[in-house]
């Protein structure tokens, strides 16, 4: 009797877990198919792109637009502009993020916990409703047509904040405690001991920023209409005449944008996890 309840309960984990993994496998095809569609569009000519039923792998592959891509549009310029105003953004946002985030997390002043909520209720706020009054800002400051306009508006983050507070809270206070006794100041202890214990944090901020920044496309829209200032999601649009838009060049384009941040992702990928999951243990 016990053998057969036991052989029952088995076959029915065994159910559940084939249930899971069916289910999982579905839902990862559903999330990888337009990526798939890209893929295969950058392949093909404008024409065959939309053509019913899906041609997934053309009989006829066509490298061609890979090469033309670089030539039609300033491509490697608007890459450099992109990589340049990301890399800068992303490593102001870790240093300002955690640093704002270890005097929340670790030090007592008046009305920490309120200018803290009040910090963090910006995020509820969408960009739209102050994209105006910043514009005019950066406009009095002649900040227009530059980079340093968006470097300055995006170098700071509510998110980032909140996300390095809520890890460092899980950090002991006892160790900031035993450093000061040992004679290291409030600097001291942010970069030898706050920074090197939050890489999962700092990682999983680096992937939200990276991304975030590199497929920005209303900030630069907004800010910047020389052509040599440009970034990549702006230069995606020029593939767009009056008339037709060249979608196997956009689709390579697109292909060749998407590079950058597949490998940033995989290479942090095994602390962003640890760094989401963490984040939330205490606060």
């Amino acid at each position: 009797m016990q053998i057969a309840k036991r052989s029952a309960r088995s076959r029915q984990i065994k159910v559940k877990t084939i249930a899971i993994y069916l289910t999982v496998i579905v839902i990862t095809a559903v999330m990888l198919m337009p990526f798939a569609w890209m893929l295969s569009a950058s392949l093909k000519l404008s024409r065959d792109v939309f053509v019913f039923p899906i041609e997934w792998i053309p009989s006829e592959p066509r490298w061609q637009n890979y090469i033309d891509i670089w030539s039609k549009i300033p491509l490697a310029l608007f890459i450099y502009n992109t990589s340049k105003l990301t890399i800068m953004v992303t490593s102001l946002q870790l240093l300002t993020s955690s640093f704002a985030a270890y005097a929340f997390a670790k030090l007592d002043f008046p009305y920490k916990n309120t200018l803290f909520l009040g910090y963090i209720a910006t995020i509820a706020m969408p960009w739209q409703v102050y994209m105006v009054p910043q514009f005019l800002l950066m406009r009095e400051f002649g900040l227009n047509n530059t980079h340093l306009a968006l470097i300055c508006l995006q170098a700071f983050t509510a998110f980032g904040v909140f996300l390095m507070r809520q890890f460092y809270m899980s950090i002991p206070t006892e160790l900031c405690e035993a450093a000061r006794i040992d004679g290291m100041n409030e600097y001291q202890i942010w970069a030898k001991i706050m920074l090197p214990l939050s890489k999962p944090a700092l990682s999983t901020l680096t992937i939200f920023t990276f991304v975030t920044t590199w497929n920005d496309f209303l900030g630069p829209m907004i800010y910047l209409t020389k052509t040599e200032l440009k970034t990549i999601q702006i230069g995606l649009r020029m593939f767009i005449s009056q008339y037709s838009a060249e979608y196997g060049l956009i689709m390579a384009a697109s292909v060749v944008a998407l590079i950058p941040v597949l490998i940033v992702f995989l290479s942090l990928q095994r602390f962003f996890v640890e760094g989401v999951a963490s984040s939330g243990l205490k606060g």
